[in-house]
């Protein structure tokens, strides 16, 4: 049996960009996608803390350093520049390998830099 495990969250960024006339999918700058093992084209959900929504894209590299974190397509019709949202990878993890399985979780500031990397999420409150 295989249970699907969070494999890497993005915390709290900020979207720099909403770009509704691309094709569609959520920019990501390399440098933190590096950071928590998310892969260019890998399906990722987006929470908007801002305003509730839930969606699922895939991502496309941004430059590395640009702290770039852009909803692109329909996408860009649930965001706003500005909002604090919530990025998310999950895998399939064999049952015999849940336990052991440690996500990357980065928390970021307001400027979209890492400001922590966690391997697993604390039972209280992350600002």
């Amino acid at each position: 049996m295989y249970r699907t495990m969070m494999k890497s969250k993005i915390h709290r960024a900020r979207v720099t960009e909403s770009n509704l006339n691309y094709v569609g999918s959520i920019t990501i700058d390399e440098d933190i996608m590096d950071a928590v093992d998310i892969l260019e084209n890998e399906k990722v959900q987006i929470v908007n803390n801002n305003n509730g929504q839930r969606f699922e894209t895939y991502v496309i590299k941004g430059p590395r350093g640009s702290n770039v974190f852009c909803l692109n397509g329909a996408a860009a019709r649930l965001v706003h520049e500005g909002d604090v949202i919530i990025v998310i990878s999950y895998a399939q993890v064999a049952e015999e390998k849940v336990r052991d399985h440690e996500p990357k979780v980065a928390i970021m500031n307001e400027n979209n830099q890492i400001v922590q990397m966690l391997d697993k999420e604390p039972a209280s409150t992350v600002l």
